[in-house]
C-alpha cells in the first residue's frame, strides 16, 4: 500500500522535478540495462513499473550497481524483478538520453515470469502488435524496429 502511494505522488511530481531527484546520487550519468525479452511464441516481456511515469509498461530493466558489468546487471535485474532466466543475450544498442546511457540487450526468456518485486505491478507477454497503448512510442518503436516488425511493416 505504502509502495502504491508512493508510486502516485512519484508520478504527480513534474518531471523536471523527478530528473533533479534522480541526479541528487548520480551527478555525473546513470547508466542502465534492459532487455527486449521473447518467448517461444515471439512475444515480448513488458512490466508494470510503479515508478516509471505515465504508462507504467515498458522493458525490464534497471542501473547498474558501482563495478558491475552490464550483462551482469541486465541478469541480475530481470531475475530480481521477474525470476526469469535468460538465454542467447546479446547487446542490440547502446544509446544516450541526455545525462543517461541505456544499453539494450536482446534475450531468450527461459522457465516463467512472475512478479518478484515491489517496483512492479504487473508482467505480462504481447505480441509486437498489441502493446499497451498508453506505452512509451520510443519503446514500441525500439522492440519493433529490433524484432524486424518495422521492415516487415514497410514492405
Amino acid at each position: 500500500m505504502v509502495i502504491g502511494i508512493l508510486a502516485k505522488v512519484w508520478k504527480l511530481i513534474p518531471r523536471k522535478a523527478r530528473i533533479s531527484l534522480t541526479r541528487v546520487t548520480q551527478t555525473k550519468f546513470t547508466v542502465s540495462a534492459a532487455g527486449i525479452i521473447t518467448n517461444e511464441a515471439g512475444q515480448v516481456l513488458l512490466l508494470n513499473h510503479i515508478l516509471r511515469p505515465l504508462s507504467g509498461w515498458g522493458l525490464p530493466g534497471g542501473f547498474l550497481e558501482p563495478f558491475e558489468q552490464p550483462e551482469a546487471a541486465f541478469r541480475r535485474e530481470i531475475i530480481e524483478e521477474t525470476g526469469l532466466e535468460v538465454r542467447d543475450v546479446s547487446i542490440y544498442r547502446v544509446r544516450t538520453i541526455r545525462r543517461h546511457i541505456e544499453i539494450i540487450f536482446l534475450a531468450k526468456g527461459v522457465g516463467t515470469a512472475e512478479v518478484r518485486s515491489r517496483e512492479i505491478t504487473e508482467l505480462n507477454w504481447f505480441s509486437i502488435d498489441q502493446m499497451p497503448g498508453e506505452m512509451s512510442l520510443d519503446q514500441q518503436f525500439l522492440i519493433r524496429r529490433a524484432l524486424g516488425a518495422d521492415e516487415v511493416e514497410s514492405s
